[in-house]
């Protein structure tokens, strides 16, 4: 039932915190989720302060709009991150992106993204609209197969695993079923690493496919730059090596002046962002949340915007 759900918000008060919130100011919350940073948020803020949230996921836009019908400081947007252009520019105080799925959706089998549930194979963060993963396999080739789990799966059996899928569509038809898919990546892949299931890779792969995770983060990192006050935060929370490298690189490119070579006296184009380090979950909050092992907080400062 969906109140066993439960959902442990990882670096919760480390990423509040690094956002450093004027108390009359405007937040956005970039991923509701189930809403653990939102209200904490929530309380440091005064009765002038905001907090603009967005989430694709119906299931959490409907808790959102709970919280928004208490706390008139409150507004959902059901939309991605990548939206986050349509908002007026230099209005924002502070900007939180909680990035990868949240317990609810991994342990809820009908949503389609763990292996270890078996339910339909869907992973689309919303429900409401584009191609389920089982829509996608019935079609795709082997060559794109091998393309995204090695891409997004960072998966070395990728051309034995996107095989075995083929096989099995003109064997017994196409995929329908989570426990389907892994059973397949199971047999194709000859050496696991251990403690982890055969088809972590394969199914992460899919999943950032589908909702084309990848190109949506970059995106908003590049639409923070529009939103974000001279001063305001930007704050990160990414839970694979391939999340971290866009955060990473983005606010290492934006750290630095940058010359025109072809007019190399012209003034540099100042820096847009100050890099503020990095943050991993304690140990403690690794015992006591598994999943957190892999995040990773990057924060970054908005820097003057030229007049």
């Amino acid at each position: 039932m969906p109140s066993a759900w439960t959902h442990h918000t990882v670096l919760l008060h480390e990423a509040v915190d690094a956002l450093q919130l004027p108390a009359d100011g405007h937040c956005i919350d970039a991923t509701f989720g189930r809403g653990g940073h939102s209200r904490l948020i929530l309380s440091k803020l005064s009765p002038l302060g905001r907090l603009t949230a967005f989430d694709k996921d119906p299931q959490a836009v409907a808790e959102a709009e709970r919280l928004s019908a208490e706390d008139a400081r409150f507004a959902i947007r059901h939309q991605g991150f990548a939206q986050l252009a349509e908002l007026p520019p230099l209005s924002a105080d502070g900007l939180l992106m909680d990035l990868g799925v949240s317990s609810p959706q991994i342990d809820d089998a009908a949503r389609g993204f763990s292996f270890r549930h078996d339910g339909p194979l869907d992973m689309r963060m919303d429900t409401t609209r584009g191609q389920s993963v089982a829509q996608w396999l019935e079609d795709a080739s082997v060559p794109h197969m091998t393309e995204v789990i090695r891409d997004y799966g960072e998966e070395r059996f990728a051309g034995a695993i996107a095989k075995a899928i083929d096989r099995r569509r003109q064997e017994r038809g196409p995929l329908g079923r989570t426990a389907e898919l892994a059973e397949v990546v199971a047999g194709a892949v000859k050496t696991r690493e251990p403690g982890k299931d055969p088809a972590t890779r394969t199914f992460q792969a899919f999943r950032i496919f589908i909702n084309a995770e990848l190109e949506e983060l970059q995106q908003a990192l590049e639409a923070s730059l529009k939103v974000l006050k001279p001063g305001a935060r930007l704050v990160v929370i990414s839970f694979h090596s391939l999340e971290d490298r866009i955060v990473k690189q983005f606010i290492a490119a934006h750290s630095r002046e940058v010359y025109d070579r072809r007019a190399p006296f012209a003034p540099a184009q100042p820096m847009k962002l100050r890099a503020l380090g990095r943050t991993m979950p304690s140990a403690a909050e690794v015992a006591g949340n598994p999943r957190a092992r892999s995040a990773v907080m990057r924060v970054a400062e908005r820097t003057e915007v030229p007049a």
